[in-house]
């Protein structure tokens, strides 16, 4: 028999629940028999236990069934762990996108999305109503700028499919929705954009499939937004989120000062397209000195005027905690910031505001991609090129496609903010998904400083010959100590930190080795200004007596110098001044104005109030020849950031080949036309973005068990083995760990990328229905290919 429409009511005793399993051949729902005594808190959403196997496992309940395909023995539910319903319609269709995207489970994907609970801290009752906003901004232009009285949305309840079971149709449908939307947005009121790819791919989608909604939105005909995904619908109710009062408790109407966005191209237009409730989506390139933190709070606080939500992610916690700072100054305690160094208390304490609608602007790490936001109108995300975006953990996800993915879904705005840009935000940018945010270059020279590389002109080679040979050069000097007679700060780049943190042989350069355990030698730094031997950075042994492998010499020198040694040297250059350090354990926030020189590490770099006169990026071929796909890409990322800290007359000085394109980009700040260049010479070679790669690590054996149980796509390529990136994580840990990881490389244009994936995870269920526990990871477009 067939199941009925979904319900809560009572007279429907089934309840269909996911268990949360590891196993890849169990991510499916199963149907338990609802007791009398729970038949009240036993509603969709809620977290359950259930016996699967002899043993108690935890769940999810999706939906309240009338009858059930299930022809023998039903099993009661256990209990009901709590009546909050944590798991809304809106997760639950992510979760299967995001698990289908990347060939993984639900079930890691909601141990990703929702987090532990408190019991403690669910049982102490909802939280106080939001405060007022502790400070507004007047608006330059009331047309423009005049916000409506905030409000509740009307809740609506999910009408999707209900799940399918065992043959797994509940993720090939949605991958196949997901990877087929076709949809553009454009930022002025008065005409539709073209048709566009999707946010993840470039598929075309047949004209007669495609829809036009009231506010010029292009959408697909039956897409995942609307319900036939294949994702069990049943969770609805009070928690949807499309509904809730949230902050219509909110005495006051926000008046947002968006004038600082008529410096941009469609800056207007795309605020007023917020305003009126639409979801464009842009990329905006942030210009030199701009107050990114300050933007992003104006952009929030006028979704949140419309009455809808918004989710705002940072790299790290010193930017959320700047981030989060201008947004509770427009719109007070309804903004909170979720990261992982909350205490679980803290952390599901917010987390529960978010669910129950009292707080409308999430501020978080890449976890906070998930956040059970209510109505949400926006997400956005800064500096998507971080690295920490990607999550370690299974199915591996990075928090830029989730949001994207969840963006098109929701029908929500998406901003990828930066000084810098993505290969793959340039790649939506091309596809018609996304729009630029750009200044005109009379506004960007305005607010420049002037950027230089040494010796990039025959009359700076003739002034000093070695400019290009030498650390600093002469000309690096003379700008320090202009700023410091000035009053202004300098700041010094440095990509590593420590003394000196790599050597060599000083006669043939080959990298010095431990001789116990073959790993890098490096000089620490010695406190008492006495000599130091080089030690080991793996084992910690102390090599006295060195002699170099390849021709015995016992020389060494420094192939790169630390930020340590950096500092202690500016400081006999630069006597009387003051130097500070930041990076590692003594990251500095932010300095006082005034002369001094600061040496940081590259993402630590401290702000100070006005912008430094002068910065310094050194050793610029480190950051450029690294073996990495991603190297040019970083490197401009990196010094985008600390020249953007440098006021509009000051001076940046990058200590790298002039003719290097990622340079010139630099001098020019010409991040667009860098991420062109970037994504036009991957798709040359055949990486991501412009193809779909999947990694598989394990040892050979497992690797060739995979392979073997799946069934592939007749276009993948198939790259390798190859040993595995030094700089990649490994899929193993502890005594289990093999002699050798080998990494192959399965590459599919982007329009067969849902087959394979389809395909690595039915291979994955094959190899854990054998109980086969050889170690193995699959990953999606990895950060570090090789």
């Amino acid at each position: 028999m067939t199941a009925d429409e979904p319900s809560t009511a009572a007279g429907h005793p089934i309840a269909r629940v996911l268990p949360l399993l590891s196993p890849a051949h169990l991510d499916r729902d199963f149907d338990y028999l609802v007791p009398p005594e729970l038949d009240e808190i036993a509603q969709p959403g809620v977290r359950v236990r259930v016996r699967f196997a002899g043993r108690l496992v935890d769940g999810y309940l999706l939906q309240r069934l009338s009858s059930t395909e299930h022809t023998g023995k039903m099993v009661k539910l256990e209990r009901v762990v709590s009546p909050e319903r944590v798991l809304t319609p809106e997760i639950l269709r992510l979760a299967t996108t995001v698990a289908a995207r990347y060939a993984g489970t639900r079930a890691d994907v909601l141990r990703l999305a929702i987090p532990p609970r408190h019991a403690r801290t669910e049982a102490s009752g909802s939280a106080t109503t939001p405060k007022k906003p502790a400070a507004r901004a007047t608006a330059k232009d009331a047309a423009n700028a005049t916000a409506r009285p905030l409000r509740a949305t009307p809740g609506s309840s999910s009408n999707a499919a209900g799940a399918e079971g065992s043959d797994g149709a509940t993720a090939t449908q949605a991958e196949t929705a997901a990877e087929s939307i076709t949809a553009a947005t454009e930022f002025a009121s008065t005409s539709a954009a073209p048709d566009g790819p999707s946010a993840t791919d470039a598929v075309d989608v047949p004209a007669a499939d495609r829809t036009t909604d009231a506010f010029g939105t292009v959408g697909v005909v039956g897409s995942v937004i609307g319900g036939t995904a294949g994702v069990s619908g049943g969770v609805s109710g009070s928690d949807s989120v499309r509904g809730g009062s949230g902050s219509a408790t909110m005495e006051s109407v926000l008046d947002v000062d968006v004038s600082a966005w008529g410096r941009y191209l469609h800056g207007e237009a795309f605020v007023r397209a917020l305003r009126e409730g639409r979801g464009p989506r842009a990329a905006w390139q942030a210009m030199p000195g701009e107050d990114w933190a300050a933007r992003l709070a104006e952009l929030a606080a006028t979704v949140v005027a419309a009455g809808r939500g918004v989710v705002l992610m940072v790299p790290d916690q010193r930017d959320l905690d700047r981030l989060l700072a201008e947004c509770v100054r427009l719109v007070g305690d309804s903004a909170v910031g979720l990261s992982a160094g909350l205490g679980p208390a803290a952390r599901y304490r917010r987390w529960l505001s978010v669910l129950r609608g009292q707080a409308r602007i999430v501020v978080g790490t890449r976890a906070a991609v998930f956040a059970p936001v209510r109505a949400l109108g926006l997400i956005a995300i800064w500096d998507d090129g971080d690295d920490t975006y990607a999550e370690p953990r299974a199915p591996y996800p990075h928090a830029r496609e989730v949001a994207m993915l969840r963006a098109h879904e929701t029908g929500a705005a998406f901003v990828a903010a930066g000084f810098a840009r993505s290969a793959e935000i340039q790649a939506v940018v091309e596809s018609g998904w996304a729009h630029d945010l750009l200044a005109d270059r009379a506004t960007l020279r305005a607010v420049m400083p002037r950027i230089s590389a040494p010796g990039d002109s025959d009359f700076a080679l003739e002034r000093d010959a070695l400019a290009r040979a030498v650390r600093i050069p002469g000309v690096a000097f003379t700008a320090a100590r202009a700023a410091i007679k000035e009053n202004a700060a300098v700041l010094v780049q440095v990509p590593r930190r420590g003394y000196v943190p790599s050597l060599a042989c000083a006669k043939c350069r080959t990298p010095a080795r431990c001789r116990h355990c073959n790993g890098p030698l490096a000089l620490p730094h010695s406190s008492n200004g006495e000599a130091a031997s080089p030690h080991c950075k793996w084992c910690g042994i102390t090599e006295a007596a060195f002699r170099c492998q390849a021709c015995g010499a016992r020389a060494l020198r420094a192939m790169v110098i630390g930020a340590t040694r950096t500092a202690e040297e500016l400081g006999r250059a630069f006597p009387g001044v003051p130097i500070r350090s930041s990076g590692g354990g003594e990251m500095l926030d932010t300095v006082e104005p005034g002369a001094q020189v600061v040496v940081a590490t590259v993402g630590a770099e401290p702000v100070v109030r006005g912008g430094y006169g002068v910065a310094l990026l050194l050793d610029g071929w480190a950051l450029l020849g690294r073996a990495d796909l991603r190297a040019a890409e970083d490197t401009l990322r990196r010094w985008m950031g600390a020249a953007a800290m440098v006021r509009p007359r000051g001076q940046v000085i990058v200590m790298a080949e002039p003719s290097l394109p990622t340079v010139q980009a630099l001098v020019r700040w010409d991040p667009v036309n860098h991420a062109a260049a970037e994504l036009e010479a991957r798709a040359e070679v055949g990486f991501p973005p412009a193809v779909r790669m999947a990694a598989v690590d394990g040892t050979t054996d497992s690797i060739a068990e995979l392979l073997e149980a799946a069934q592939l796509p007749d276009q993948v390529e198939i790259l390798g083995p190859v040993p595995l990136p030094p700089t990649a994580r490994k899929p193993f840990s502890g005594a289990d760990e093999p002699a050798e990881v080998e990494r192959m490389l399965l590459r599919v244009p982007r329009s067969t990328a849902a087959p394979l994936s389809r395909a690595l995870a039915a291979a994955q269920g094959v190899r854990s229905s054998h109980r086969s526990d050889a170690p193995l990871r699959v990953q999606i477009d990895p950060v570090d290919i090789g």
